[in-house]
């Protein structure tokens, strides 16, 4: 019952459903891609070809379209003969032409001046209505052209359309085209039996359609491949929507002059019929496909199943321990190798099963061992841990690294860094007081030093065949044949290193160097707590000497600090008076230049700037272009926005350069250089800083210009003597510089274009090394009796600056000595 059980399992869970869903899978997706291939080429072929086919017939459309308005537009054109030059004759002629082309409805002449003078339909006649026209379309666009074509309107549902055409005396024939004809193009033979065609003006405004399409009249702008078309440069799509919002597949054409598209339009669901039926030919293919693989699967799948439950109930009872059993499958493939694997694996079971006990014993043995040496371990870090004195300390490590080795000697060597070498401190087994060069070892070229420097223990299982060295030679001597170096490392340093000495010769185990390695870890513990424990032993008896030196120092320090309790009293005074000298030049250098008003608070200086004096300036006079009319024009808040900008623009670069602001006026700035402090570069310091005012208001004028607002900003520039002093009244004074060369930098200014930096020749003369400029015409200035010489400064030389920036710098020097 059970074997039953499990073979109903096998075949609905286990590897018999696999087989089966496996190859009914594969069938079904290799089918299903190849009938996704097909219907994606079948698809992108029938789409291909229908676009195709509209294009061409959308594209043979608009050019009879195009045709027909221009054969139109020539008959139109025999009405405008010169020698029809009376309004008799201009009526025979449009009743003539109404006669022979039905498309036109209605004929105009308008005059010269846009007046109507005739209007002529078929059944009506009107002379002299005198209608204005002059501001109509189609007079102004047929005046400047000569012929012209009118959008496109509806009246009573009907579309109509203008052409006009001017005469030779000036006046112009406007007719009114019925275009009821544009559907002829668009009959169900020409357009097919499932698609529809239908023609749009500018706006997406159906002017003619087939039986099937959209209304006439209709607006269409709002469909995806109108709107498409009707941007600059759109390119048409291949599909869009029609006007219930249903997809269809579209192609359209320009008709040339005019503006309008043909459309050609085709449902999806109408274009992709051939599609349907492939999709049920496919569906039709896979369940055939899956009704074989079914088969097929179940077939082989039962194939399978007699040698697979053969060797799972083999399996079985090999895992039952029935290691004599042996599976019998007779398939000539792998399930008889595999079969023949597991009759292998079950001789080697029953081997190895034999074995098993005597190799359990000899384990049991090395764990009892590894026991003993663990409590062993356990006794020896009670024992090295329970004491703080390294001399206690290092007899109790030998001892117990003695006991735990069964080795003939111990030798614990402590490490000098100072002198790099290992100095034996303990000995168990040797004589720790015999002279010898093993006492002291270098730690260069030593096992001691190897050991240390990898972290790992060393053994020398045959010393004879190492390399002499100190170690070497006394142990042979005193009869050792072998050694094993174990380093007392931690994370600080090297503290020393364990030395275990046996007579004989041979390996050391790898259980025994771990357990080393172990009792090292702990040994360096203890003999780190005791190291410690003498430092602070020895720290404690520094501080309770240095405590008596506190306390002297305490009485001495609170002597000094009343002492300078005195002295902090005093400074605070002298900072109090200091602070009130600084905050009285804060309040003067919000009225004056901060050279002034330093002066002015200096005693050394104020005398000298109360008297006139004369001396040779240099004057930067600079203002916005356009202020005044932008101030009439504009909220005082903004103009006052615009100002804080621009004199904080400017103020920034005056101090940059250490200019003396002389005063404000409104938008105009005016700037001193040599007074009251004197530079020797003080000319080629104005001009540098016009050049780096230029750029940077010109960056503000482009950021007032986004705001609306058109400035531009001038600056002049003289250089001449000027009277220099005070000037006001007792409560007020500023410093001030008279002269004419303050009105000739103010003039110059005022010739100044916008972003244009105009100087006298004078100035240009100065510092002609260093710009980049050129001369201008001789200026006329108000004032000035005779022409003067300037020139304009567009740029300052970047190679220059190093010297420039020399000079200041020495003028500085000698200004300060």
């Amino acid at each position: 019952m059970s074997e039953g059980n499990d073979r109903a399992r096998f075949l609905r869970e286990g590897l018999f459903a696999k087989y089966v869903v496996a190859l009914v899978g594969l069938v079904v997706f290799v089918l299903a891609v190849n009938g996704a291939m097909e219907i994606w080429i079948t698809y992108r072929g029938i789409k291909s070809s229908l676009h195709d086919g509209m294009s061409d017939k959308a594209e043979a459309t608009a050019k009879r379209i195009a045709q027909s308005i221009s054969e139109l537009e020539r008959q139109i054109s025999w009405v405008t003969r010169a020698s029809s030059n009376t309004l008799d004759l201009r009526r025979a002629d449009y009743t003539q032409l109404l006669r022979q082309v039905p498309q036109v409805s209605q004929l105009s002449l308008l005059g010269s001046n846009g007046r109507e003078q005739l209007r002529l339909t078929r059944q009506t006649v009107t002379l002299g209505s005198n209608a204005d026209f002059s501001r109509d379309v189609r007079f102004t666009e047929t005046v400047s052209r000569g012929t012209s074509f009118a959008p496109a309107y509806l009246r009573d549902q009907q579309p109509f359309m203008s052409i006009s055409l001017s005469h030779a005396d000036g006046s112009i024939t406007v007719a009114e085209i019925d275009l009821d004809f544009l559907s002829e193009f668009l009959i169900d033979a020409q357009v097919g039996k499932v698609a529809y065609a239908y023609v749009t003006d500018a706006k997406g405004e159906v002017l003619a359609r087939s039986s099937n399409g959209p209304e006439v009249g209709k607006i269409l702008s709002a469909l995806p491949q109108v709107a498409a078309v009707s941007k600059p440069g759109g390119v048409a799509p291949a599909s869009g929507l029609d006007a219930n919002g249903d997809a269809v597949l579209t192609t359209s054409s320009l008709v040339p002059k005019l503006g309008w598209r043909v459309f050609f339009e085709q449902p999806t669901a109408q274009a992709l019929t051939p599609i349907r039926d492939q999709l049920v030919r496919i569906a039709l293919l896979i369940a055939l496909g899956l009704v074989v693989a079914i088969i097929a699967g179940t077939i082989m799948a039962r194939r399978l199943l007699v040698p697979i439950t053969a060797l799972q109930a083999g399996a079985r009872r090999l895992g039952a321990g029935d290691f004599g059993h042996r599976i019998d499958v007779k398939t000539s493939d792998e399930l008889e190798e595999l079969a023949n694997q597991f009759n292998g694996m079950a001789g080697q079971l029953a081997e190895t099963y034999s074995n098993l006990e005597a190799k359990v014993n000899e384990r049991t043995r090395d764990l009892a061992q590894s026991i003993n040496e663990l409590k062993v371990l356990e006794e020896v870090g009670r024992a090295v841990a329970s004491s703080l004195d390294l001399n206690a300390v290092l007899p109790t490590v030998a001892a117990r690294a003695l006991e735990i080795t069964h080795a003939d000697a111990v030798l614990i060597y402590g490490y000098d860094a100072g002198n790099h070498q290992f100095s034996l401190t303990e000995a168990i087994g040797i004589d720790k007081a015999a002279e010898g060069r093993h006492r002291a070892i270098d730690a260069d070229h030593s096992p001691l030093g190897e050991a240390a420097t990898s972290g790992e223990p060393i053994a020398i299982p045959r010393l004879g065949a190492t390399p002499e060295h100190p170690l070497r030679d006394v142990a042979m001597e005193a009869g050792f044949h072998s050694v094993l170096v174990v380093p007392l490392v931690d994370q600080t340093g090297i503290l020393g290193s364990l030395v275990v000495l046996r007579r004989n010769e041979g390996e050391f185990s790898a259980n025994l160097i771990g357990l080393m390695k172990t009792f090292a870890h702990q040994a360096v513990l203890a003999m780190r707590n005791a190291r410690l424990f003498t430092e602070v032993d020895h720290k404690s008896r520094e501080l309770l000497a240095a405590n008596d030196i506190v306390r002297e120092q305490a009485s001495k320090l609170q002597e000094q600090t009343d002492q300078l309790r005195d002295w902090n009293r005093s400074l605070e005074e002298r900072v109090e008076t200091q602070l009130g000298e600084i905050e009285r030049i804060r309040r003067l250098e919000r009225f004056l230049a901060p050279q002034v008003a330093q002066l002015i608070a200096s005693s050394d200086g104020h005398e000298g700037l109360l008297d006139s004096h004369r001396r040779e300036v240099t004057v930067v006079f600079c203002d916005l272009r356009g202020f005044t009319a932008f101030t009439e024009t504009t909220e005082p808040e903004e103009a006052m926005n615009v100002l804080r900008e621009y004199h904080a623009a400017l103020g920034e670069l005056i101090f940059k350069y250490e200019g003396t602001l002389d005063r404000y006026a409104g938008d105009g700035v005016m700037i001193l250089f040599n007074a009251p402090i004197q530079f020797e570069d003080h000319t080629a310091r104005a001009v540098r800083m016009a050049v780096e005012m230029r750029d940077t208001i010109g960056s503000l004028t482009e950021k007032w210009r986004n705001r609306g607002h058109n400035l531009g900003f001038g600056i002049g520039i003289a250089l001449g003597y000027a009277t220099l002093g005070q000037i006001g009244f007792e409560q007020r004074l500023e410093y001030a510089a008279i002269g004419s060369v303050t009105n000739l930098a103010s003039r110059l200014c005022d010739e100044a274009k916008a972003n244009q930096i105009v100087v006298s020749r004078r100035v240009y003369g100065m510092v002609e090394p260093w710009v980049e400029g050129r001369p201008i015409d001789d200026l006329n200035l108000k004032g000035f009796n005779h022409p003067i010489l300037a020139a304009e400064i567009t740029a300052w030389r970047e190679s220059v600056d190093n010297v420039v920036d020399a000079a200041a710098a020495a003028a500085r020097m000698k200004k300060k000595s």
